[in-house]
């Protein structure tokens, strides 16, 4: 069983950045698959970023060049820099774990708000 915890989030102006961070438990944080998740009102979940156990890493291309995803495998810890932020990165974000085999992930976290003002 692995339980994630987000922090981070808040409100930002248009422009502006925030890091979001996930804590995750249990000991074998270093080999799972970890992601980054959004849902904005009305709107379905959608895929952010991912890092791969060994370090690689995918991005959303409304994403990409703006957030870097990251994790520290001695604390435990995935990271999402988020740069330029933009009305529409507006969302709960969420952070997930999977193994890499796995299709979907596995374990959730409870979500963060992060809201980029105009």
């Amino acid at each position: 069983q692995v339980q994630l915890v987000e922090s981070g989030g808040g409100l930002v102006q248009a422009g502006g950045s925030l890091r979001l961070s996930c804590v995750a438990s249990g000991r074998t944080f270093s080999s799972y698959d970890m992601a980054w998740f959004r849902q904005a009102p009305g709107k379905e979940r959608e895929f952010v970023a991912r890092i791969r156990w060994d370090g690689i890493t995918y991005y959303a291309d409304s994403v990409k060049g703006r957030f870097t995803i990251s994790r520290d495998n001695a604390k435990n810890t995935v990271y999402l820099q988020m740069n330029s932020l933009k009305p529409e990165d507006t969302a709960v974000y969420y952070c997930a774990a999977g193994a890499p085999t796995a299709v979907q992930f596995r374990y959730w976290g409870q979500g963060t708000q992060v809201t980029v003002s105009s």
